[in-house]
């Protein structure tokens, strides 16, 4: 691990060689307690930039990567390099790295899928499961059986294309990801301009799009890597798991959370009103507040 230049404040980025890949990773706190955060789409290391603080208070060593294909992070080539169960050893690579004994996994949007996924297929040993706006992936399923969620999800279909995905994200120097944020927030007070140009350009870079585009490509032709619930007990969480929804997401309706207690042993949901799809960067208080009471304390007496 070398590190480079500071990132988010107070955090420093350092370069994690995991899973045959360089992992730009913004970091705070030490210890042996890793709460590995994990962005969604389009989003990049720097949607942490609210929680790492809290995080490394609370006695966390925080790691929020960048994930295969964004920002700073290494990004192979082709459709396979982004499939679900590469995906699932990037997180299981990053955890032994840390060589930190106990694992906290943090994730939004497409880290959620991830999160999800490592847990139920209990690919490492977890603490516990935090997931921002991603339903269990059973209750996902299930919400695809009705037209209102179909409907919001009609960009998987439109990802599925060879290059316009990339040529319509990509145009005016990424316009469309700017708006991405802009559009779907209620509150865009934290998505100023610095900010989204932080995420338009590093989507602009040479073969970024390709990349963060194929994790949608590689769900559909890879979907055996995320084996299906078709047994009783199959598809469970055994983990404590909290999940944080903003209620006015518009790519995830509501329903989506239906059922998610047949999953997950330990479960609490906290629900946000009037808070967007990008949750934790949209109402950081209420997020913060929220983590800071459901995750324990890992300080030293003597802090």
């Amino acid at each position: 691990m070398n590190a480079a230049s500071p990132a988010n404040g107070d955090a420093r980025r350092i370069t994690v060689a995991a899973n045959g890949l360089d992992f730009a990773v913004d970091t705070m706190g030490e210890g042996d307690h890793l709460a590995l955060c994990l962005h969604g789409f389009p989003e990049l290391a720097h949607s942490w930039r609210f929680q790492l603080p809290l995080l490394a208070r609370k006695g966390y060593r925080v790691w929020a990567p960048d994930l295969r294909g964004y920002g700073d992070t290494t990004r192979p080539g082709g459709v396979a390099a982004y499939r679900p169960a590469t995906l699932l050893a990037d997180v299981a690579a990053l955890i032994d790295a840390s060589g930190c004994a106990r694992v906290t996994l943090i994730a939004h949007d497409w880290g959620g899928l991830i999160a999800w996924h490592f847990a139920i297929q209990r690919i490492r040993p977890l603490e516990r499961l935090v997931v921002m706006n991603l339903p269990h992936p059973e209750c996902w399923r299930a919400s695809l059986r009705h037209w209102p969620q179909r409907l919001r999800s009609w960009y998987i279909a439109f990802f599925q294309l060879p290059f316009l995905p990339e040529r319509y994200l990509g145009r005016g120097g990424g316009e469309a990801i700017r708006r991405i944020f802009a559009d779907m927030a209620v509150d865009r007070t934290n998505f100023d301009t610095r900010t989204l140009d932080i995420y338009a350009d590093a989507a602009c870079r040479p073969g970024a799009l390709t990349a963060m585009v194929n994790y949608y490509r590689a769900l559909l032709r890879f979907r055996r890597d995320l084996p299906r619930g078709t047994e009783p007990g199959a598809g469970k969480v055994e983990v404590p798991t909290l999940i944080i929804w903003g209620e006015q997401d518009s790519a995830l309706g509501l329903e989506t959370l239906d059922g998610t207690e047949r999953y997950v042993a330990d479960l609490t949901i906290e629900r946000l009103p009037g808070v967007s799809h990008w949750v934790q960067q949209e109402a950081p208080e209420r997020v913060n507040a929220i983590l800071d009471r459901w995750l324990p304390d890992h300080r030293t007496n003597e802090e």
